[in-house]
């Protein structure tokens, strides 16, 4: 079943982290087994990679610790070999952890570097993209990542039932568009020409880091984007060459947007205000962060909208 929730302030940062939770919270019952948040701080001149070095349900033998921290400290050294000057690594946990770094080069060969240390993946990489994604409801998520604490300008989200893989982090949402920087989707539905896409895009020298298919239209997206499309063009091409029933939200530094496929089976409710935009899979989400009356409607089939700041 699923959720996917999305805001934008319209000026300034506001309370994103614990806005995000408590709409996604209010969705607990489409997806209780996994929580994932994109979100956006101001922009600046370092870098901010989250990776995981493992998964939570990794953690049953002796060696497990000392795997982690001969991993971590392989990939600190790794960062230091291509150039980049680590001002610090956070452990988010025992297994995820938030590198802030100076770096100069193209971010491919930084992030496959990274992900050639045995267990990483890196879920985000950016000067204002934050991944945030683990087991568990909104609000054990942002109480494990201390999110209450983050501000910030506009954010997606999304929670996950698992009905065609296992419950583990590598297969929730949201997905950044490796190796770009600072885009990022959430979708709810299915591509019927997922292979088809992912080929055509590998054959271009993409790689995948899940078999989900909203990876599929994270990188669709953003390379449209690198080769001169604005991302309202790229949304509506993507309706054209994208088969399915979906909905999807995406991100990039500056901006959010949300498409509805023709049949537009994939529920969606919008709100806009003079202080932010919200969009839920349902409306007690966004009712979760207005405490005012509000008026709300759900956008029409083949729909594309981009707010941007």
């Amino acid at each position: 079943m699923c959720g996917i929730a999305g805001i934008i302030y319209s000026t300034g940062t506001g309370p994103l982290g614990s806005d995000m939770a408590r709409m996604l919270q209010a969705m607990k019952h489409r997806g209780p087994d996994s929580t994932g948040y994109a979100l956006y701080g101001e922009p600046g001149e370092l870098l901010v990679m989250r990776f995981k070095l493992a998964d939570p349900n990794d953690g049953n033998d002796f060696s497990y610790g000392e795997r982690l921290a001969r991993s971590r400290r392989e990939v600190e050294a790794r960062l230091a070999k291509s150039g980049a000057t680590t001002e610090r690594i956070d452990g988010e946990s025992e297994y995820a952890f938030r590198a802030i770094f100076r770096y100069e080069g193209e971010l491919k060969p930084l992030a496959d570097y990274v992900e050639d240390v045995p267990g990483a993946e890196v879920l985000s990489l950016g000067h204002s993209l934050e991944i945030v994604k683990d087991l568990g409801d909104a609000r054990t998520v942002s109480g494990q990542y201390r999110l209450d604490s983050f501000t910030g300008t506009h954010a997606i989200g999304h929670v996950r039932m698992a009905t065609e893989s296992d419950v583990d982090i590598a297969g929730a949402h949201p997905y950044w568009a490796y190796p770009f920087s600072d885009v990022a989707v959430v979708h709810n539905g299915q591509l019927t020409n997922y292979h088809q896409w992912r080929r055509r895009l590998e054959r271009q020298g993409h790689r995948f880091q899940s078999e989900c298919d909203s990876e599929i239209i994270a990188v669709y997206l953003a390379q449209s984007m690198a080769d001169g499309m604005s991302l309202e063009a790229a949304m509506k091409q993507s309706l054209d060459d994208l088969d399915g029933v979906f909905t999807y939200l995406v991100v990039t530094d500056n901006a959010l947007g949300m498409a509805k496929d023709g049949m537009a089976a994939k529920p969606l409710v919008l709100y806009q205000g003079d202080d932010m935009v919200a969009l839920a899979s349902e409306e007690g989400a966004i009712r979760a962060v207005v405490d005012r009356e509000i008026d709300t409607y759900d956008p029409y089939e083949g729909e594309v909208m981009v707010w941007s700041r």
